[in-house]
């Protein structure tokens, strides 16, 4: 087949094209990460599954690069390339829900803030990471981590069904039933196998929650660490949160002379009945003195959308993450060491459980590796000004190389950056190979590799 013009590609699309000429186009080329900044040579912002086939034709056609695009969250800017195609699936974000069976359908560009809306409607969620505007598709694709983790399993876990477009250009369903390869490989194993038009999500009875954050200072940090990980050993799997380290942000909730102090955060989220949600969230309130706290019950999309206002669009990033067993005291001494250094009030590092239900899913069922994990850690690093640039990439460059020792090789790929394509093989372990075969048969030519890149 012959090369073929923009003009060829907007008469097979519904959705526009946008070029460097369309004056949409400066706004749309823009993702979350500000320190990325590329010049796609088109923009097809996709309404349909035949949109998508349009887009990965005419890339490969034309021996484009293509990127995918859902919430546009990937900390690499995995959802633009200069002088290609971007498939922007944020037009497709409707969500179905069946409060019958229990599942909800939803487009590829759908955030987790539109799921959670649909689905709270009727007393239903499943696990969708802790920022609402993060895309499903790259969350699940990736493994999915959020606070009902430990009760649900990750996002990945409860995906009954995914519509891809694949490199040749055809629509396939993969599920348990059909294409069982490529639906092992996409529950885990990130963009590499195809482009997400649509996914079936298995939902269980989630309304109210329990939680909030909890504050405490951070000379109890060893206390609270070592305090949280202890909880996880016997607490009920509906318990979830995460502790972290946190500059403290101006919030009503939080003393006018604390803003701005390095304090230790645990978010809570208990998802059990609303009686013992008190009683349970005390096994975390209890590990130390709360300096301040905001926790009580509510629903769980606003849990789930609490922190989406200290994220804001624009914001340099530059991430790091590793799996972690065990925080043995000499590695919480060396998180403390550097965590209390965070050097902006939107930079962060989280421990998240995954623990529970995520260990009971055998380690080979799909293609998230690490299910004798305890914990998925990330240094965040995100500020404003691009002048902090070194600094900050320095912070956590430093914190990275001095808890590697003391973590798995791999980590969450979702929290990866684009200088960590040499830890692929370790991310997947023993699943590695098994993911080459698979894209090997889906991808052969790797037209999709703007991702952490499993190579045919």
């Amino acid at each position: 087949m012959g090369q073929y013009t923009i003009e060829d590609l907007r008469g097979r699309t519904r959705g526009p094209v946008l070029t460097s000429s369309d004056e949409e186009y400066e706004e749309a080329r823009k993702v979350r990460n500000g320190m990325i900044d590329k010049h796609p040579r088109a923009i097809v912002q996709c309404m349909n599954a035949g949109d998508v086939m349009a887009a990965v034709d005419f890339a490969a056609t034309n021996g484009l690069d293509i990127a995918v695009r859902g919430g546009a969250h990937s900390v690499p800017g995995f959802g633009t390339c200069d002088d290609g195609v971007v498939a922007d699936l944020s037009g497709m974000r409707y969500v179905r829900v069946d409060p019958v069976a229990q599942t909800a359908r939803a487009g590829g560009g759908a955030t987790w803030g539109d799921f959670d809306a649909a689905t709270h409607a009727f007393g239903l969620a499943t696990t969708g990471g802790i920022i609402s505007t993060t895309g499903i598709g790259g969350l699940t694709l990736g493994g999915g981590i959020g606070y009902l983790t430990r009760g649900l399993g990750l996002s990945c876990d409860n995906l009954i069904s995914a519509d891809v477009v694949t490199a040749d250009g055809r629509f396939l369903i993969a599920s348990d039933k059909e294409n069982e390869d490529l639906f092992w490989a996409l529950r885990g194993g990130g963009g590499n196998f195809g482009v997400v038009t649509a996914m079936e999500f298995r939902l269980a009875p989630v309304s109210q929650v329990y939680g909030g954050p909890m504050f405490f200072e951070l000379s109890d940090a060893a206390a609270v660490l070592s305090g949280f990980q202890e909880v996880l050993r016997d607490a009920p799997l509906e318990l979830g949160g995460f502790p972290g380290f946190q500059i403290a942000p101006p919030l009503p909730f939080i003393p006018e002379d604390r803003h701005g102090d390095h304090l230790v955060l645990v978010v809570g989220c208990w998802s059990g009945s609303m009686d013992r949600g008190e009683q349970e969230i005390a096994r975390l309130r209890n590990l130390a003195p709360v300096v301040a706290e905001m926790v009580g019950p509510m629903p769980y999309p606003a849990l789930n959308s609490a922190f989406d206002d200290l994220y804001p669009p624009g914001l340099q990033h530059y991430w790091k993450a590793n799996f972690i067993k065990e925080l043995t005291d000499e590695a919480i001494q060396t998180h403390i060491e550097h965590a209390s250094k965070v050097p902006a009030v939107t930079s962060t590092v989280h421990f998240y459980p995954i623990d529970g239900a995520c260990h009971q899913v055998p380690p080979g069922a799909n293609a998230f590796a690490y299910r004798d994990a305890t914990f998925a850690h990330v240094i965040a690093g995100m500020w404003p000004d691009p002048a902090e640039n070194e600094t900050n990439i320095a912070w956590v460059r430093d914190y990275y190389d001095a808890v590697a020792p003391m973590s798995e090789p791999g980590g969450y790929i979702n929290f990866m950056a684009d200088d960590d394509q040499g830890r692929i093989a370790d991310n997947y372990k023993q699943n590695y190979e098994r993911l080459v075969e698979v894209k090997r048969k889906y991808d052969p030519g790797n037209l999709f590799h703007l991702n952490q890149n499993i190579a045919p």
